[in-house]
Order: C-alpha cells, then sequence, then structure tokens
C-alpha cells in the first residue's frame, strides 16, 4: 500500500497526497451486491437540517459487506481486490466453492487466488474468521465481534488491529486500536491480520473540492459566530471565544461525555490513552 506525492504543478496538486491505488485489482463492482445509497444532506424525516456541514458529493452505491463470516466449511477465493467508496479500507470480492458472491473487508497483503475460510477448526491464517477460543495468544486481529452472531463492529477501518493478549475462563482480552484493554467472550469471532490500506492516514486532499466530493460542506469555527449562535462566540476583534465547549454548551477537550453506569464499564479494563 503506497501513496502518490504530487509536485506544485497547480495550487490543487501542492501538498496532495493520495493513495495509489496499486493493490486494486478491478474498476467495476458485482452489481449483484450493490444497493442503492440515498444522501439526506443532514435532513431528518421532516426535512429539518439536524446536522451540519453535509451536502453534495458524488453519487455512491452501496457495497454490502459480509461482517458475519458464517457461511463455514466452505472454502472461498479471492477474485479480486476493490475499492470500497464508503470505507476507508479496501474490500476483497471472494467466490465460495457453492457459487455465492460476497464481499469482505480486505486483509492487509490478501492477493488475488488466495484461498481463505471461516469457522471452527480453521488455520489461524491471514484472512481466516475463526472464534477467539482458537487463535493463538499474541495474534494481530480484526473485525472482531462483540456478542457472539453479532458481526463484526471493532476494527474495521484502514489500517486497524487489536491484539489478542491473553485468556480468562471465557473471555479473551483484547487491545484495541484506540490503546483500550477490554474483554470480549471467546465464543465471538474475528478475522487474522490487519486491516487493508494502511497508510490511509498519509493521504492529504490538496484542496477543498475534494472534500465537497466526498459531500463535507465547509466548517466554520465557533469563535468566528456571533454569541446567539455559539457560547464561544462574539467579542472584540480575535477574541479566543474563552472556554472550548460545543454549541450545545457541553465542555470539550477533557470533559467526560461517557456514562458512568454504562453496562460494557465491567468488560473495560484499562480505558483508553488521552
Amino acid at each position: 500500500m503506497a501513496v502518490r506525492k504530487f509536485k506544485p504543478t497547480t495550487p490543487g496538486q501542492r501538498n496532495k497526497v493520495i493513495s495509489a491505488f496499486s493493490e486494486i485489482t478491478c474498476s467495476k463492482p458485482e452489481k449483484s451486491l450493490l444497493e442503492p445509497l440515498k444522501k439526506t444532506g443532514g435532513r431528518n424525516n421532516t426535512g429539518k437540517m439536524t446536522m451540519r456541514y453535509i451536502g453534495g458529493g458524488h453519487k455512491r452505491m452501496y457495497r454490502i459487506i459480509d461482517f458475519l463470516r458464517d457461511k463455514d466449511e466452505c472454502p472461498a477465493t479471492v477474485m479480486t481486490v476493490e475499492y470500497d467508496p464508503n470505507r476507508s479500507a479496501r474490500i476483497a470480492l471472494v467466490v465460495y466453492a457453492d457459487g455465492e458472491k460476497r464481499y469482505i473487508i480486505a486483509p492487509q497483503g490478501i492477493q488475488v487466488g488466495q484461498t481463505i475460510q471461516s469457522g471452527s477448526g480453521v488455520a489461524p491464517e491471514v484472512g481466516n474468521t475463526l472464534p477467539l477460543s482458537e487463535i493463538p495468544l499474541g495474534t494481530v486481529i480484526h473485525n472482531i465481534e462483540l456478542r457472539p452472531g453479532q458481526g463484526a463492529a471493532m476494527a474495521r477501518s484502514a489500517g486497524a488491529y487489536a491484539q489478542l493478549t491473553a485468556r480468562e475462563g471465557k473471555h479473551a482480552i483484547l487491545r484495541l486500536p484506540s490503546g483500550e484493554t477490554r474483554m470480549v467472550l471467546v465464543s465471538c469471532r474475528a478475522t487474522v491480520g490487519t486491516v487493508s490500506n494502511s497508510d490511509h492516514n498519509l493521504e492529504s486532499s490538496g484542496k477543498a473540492g475534494r472534500s465537497r466530493w466526498l459531500g463535507r460542506r465547509p466548517r466554520n469555527r465557533g469563535v468566528v459566530m456571533n454569541p446567539v449562535d455559539h457560547p464561544m462566540g462574539g467579542g472584540e476583534g480575535r477574541a479566543s471565544g474563552g472556554h472550548p465547549r460545543s454549541r450545545k454548551g457541553l465542555p470539550a477537550k477533557g470533559y467526560k461525555t461517557r456514562n458512568p453506569k454504562a453496562t460494557s464499564n465491567k468488560f473495560i479494563i484499562e480505558r483508553r490513552k488521552k
């Protein structure tokens, strides 16, 4: 996974760093695994804007991703590695032995023609999905379930991975991408390896127009608004804005918003690093 850096021949090319797309083997998606994706422009069902700074963007189709990986005892062959406009990671089209096609999140290093499997008793190799009870300690994993049969919920974005550090009774202890250490049932499944497109964090748009293509509108800061619009607005000249807080008045930068009575607290051993 490499990135392309451009020479500053135009203002838009200056500071532009994008993916080289060298791992992609197919430019057209599988039609049977597409669904329409309707844009909201940040409006709810009554037409009222409930999310600011959303609108425009290129038209997209949603790729149906198999996060469950529940087709056991049936090997699949990787046909293509493709770009997905709806996520930072690459996706892979796999064809099972019975002819069924599915999209999965492509692990780092997966190759066309490679065979992958899922289920109990499968070898812990890159791309294979198996219960946490059967994965060797210290293994790097992604696409981790929080509840058995729920489907992958954690470590799904580009370059993300978690590490299986220990097992205690019916729980496995994982170190997550955020630095959090938590317990997950050993009957939950995970995929071996790291998520593809690990250089995604090195990309730089280079111009505002690329953000507009992604459906992101210009975002203005609270300190440049009037007092009626934002708690940090107003003041003479370039006022700093006072205590950092959201438009609704909730303090930012250090104020804990997590519910202290959250039921998942008992599974979290160590909170993420600040």
